[in-house]
């Protein structure tokens, strides 16, 4: 993956991350808000009904002010303005909190006027699970009031916290998901430099090939230009294997130095005019002495006669070596092979047709992927890093070329490459 893109992706995703932290936040907040607004509005009404009925019943005015009133978070105090029978109080609040949809613990206290004290304490548990908490021992009592009552909630928490489970499951599966994000992108990262690595390290071995390898050339060509040499077939034939077998390695090193500068963003195409059908010509020219040794044959057929382009050179030609040297190396028997230019609405359509060993339509997909090598069968002599493919569709997707493949098992193989018209 490139640096940018990787850079790009950490970046949007720190900002994703950083947003759902901070919507999920809010929205826990706000959710706690509106539950504990909600739980208030409905205490306050509840108390104030129970308050109603204990006027009715003692026929008394209730006060106009400050009937119910909030002590603390899930403390209140109601004042009656008369006395209260402990045991109608504890119905009316248990019906009240009831049909308030209150189901929790609550504590109850009524002021004595004579003790000065809350006297008739009692606890009420309207939840479904078992009376698990502390009670507690002392309410505080207030000197504002003389007819009172007082209501406690010691498990308001809690049962906020369960009326609010559903954003808290939310909350927690958005951290999980965060946290996996958050360790996929470490494992990228230190995919990313171990892939790194192995990128330094082949293209400075490659790099160090090079000087050997032209070496190698110019020692095989003096060797075969060497008189001595010259007429003595045995070791002419050596030299020949080693300048022969040099070129082949300088091939697969240019080819991975390429593959590199294609990722490292270094690749400069060199755009030049070409007449497409004297090219491959000459290219079908040159490449036919290949085929011909393996006892093949390649043509090249043209509905055009000429056809203007522009595009690198060097690339076109190392494009279509690498597709000719496949159709060689994959046939099991004499490969042949036609080069077919014909014109297409606005580009030129180069199809390249052989009578190979076919490409199975699950693999169709994967054969321009970087190392990928399809499955030979039967043929187990070929050999390569499975780059050249890679290689031919960068170069394409480079100049702006459609490239695509036709291929039937055991038949054949159709590559077409769309180039536009100059």
């Amino acid at each position: 993956m490139p640096k940018n893109s990787l850079r790009l992706i950490l970046i949007l995703g720190a900002l994703a991350i950083s947003g759902i932290l901070f919507f999920q936040t809010y929205w826990l907040f706000e959710s706690w808000s509106l539950k504990n607004q909600d739980f208030h509005i409905s205490v306050t009404r509840a108390l104030r009904v129970v308050a109603e009925k204990i006027g009715d019943i003692n026929e008394t005015e209730l006060p106009k002010s400050d009937l119910v009133k909030r002590r603390s978070s899930n403390y209140y105090s109601v004042n009656v303005n008369s006395a209260i029978d402990a045991n109608i109080l504890e119905d009316f609040l248990i019906r009240e909190f009831d049909k308030a949809n209150l189901n929790t613990i609550f504590e109850y206290a009524v002021y004595d006027c004579e003790n000065d004290e809350l006297a008739y304490f009692n606890s009420c548990n309207l939840s479904d699970g078992p009376e698990t908490y502390e009670q507690s021992e002392n309410l505080p009592k207030f000197d504002d009031l003389i007819y009172y009552f007082v209501v406690k909630f010691p498990e308001k928490e809690s049962y906020l916290i369960n009326d609010v489970s559903t954003s808290v499951l939310f909350s927690i599966l958005t951290m999980l998901a965060v946290l996996s994000f958050l360790y996929a992108i470490w494992i990228i990262l230190r995919q990313q430099k171990v892939t790194d690595l192995q990128k330094d390290f082949i293209n400075n071995m490659t790099h160090e090939f090079k000087t050997p390898i032209s070496s190698i050339k110019i020692a095989s060509e003096v060797l075969l230009k060497d008189k001595t040499i010259a007429d003595n077939p045995r070791t002419k034939q050596y030299a020949g294997i080693i300048k022969e077998q040099n070129e082949r390695l300088n091939n697969q090193v240019e080819k991975v130095l390429n593959i590199a500068r294609l990722e490292k963003d270094q690749f400069k195409l060199n755009m030049e005019p070409i007449e497409l059908v004297g090219f491959l010509q000459h290219l079908t020219d040159q490449e036919k002495i290949k085929f011909e040794s393996l006892h093949g044959d390649l043509k090249f057929l043209s509905k055009l006669e000429n056809g203007q382009i522009k595009a690198d050179k060097l690339h076109l030609t190392n494009v279509l070596t690498n597709v000719l040297d496949n159709a060689s190396k994959y046939s099991k028997k004499k490969p042949t092979v036609l080069l077919q230019l014909a014109k297409k609405k606005d580009t030129y359509l180069l199809e390249i047709i052989d009578n190979g060993i076919g490409i199975k339509k699950d693999q169709i997909k994967r054969i321009f992927n970087k190392f990928y090598r399809v499955s030979t069968g039967n043929v187990h002599d070929i050999k390569g890093f499975g780059l050249g493919l890679f290689y031919v569709k960068n170069i394409c997707d480079a100049h702006g070329w459609k490239i695509s493949v036709d291929s039937e098992f055991n038949k054949g193989t159709i590559f077409k490459i769309e180039i536009p018209q100059l």
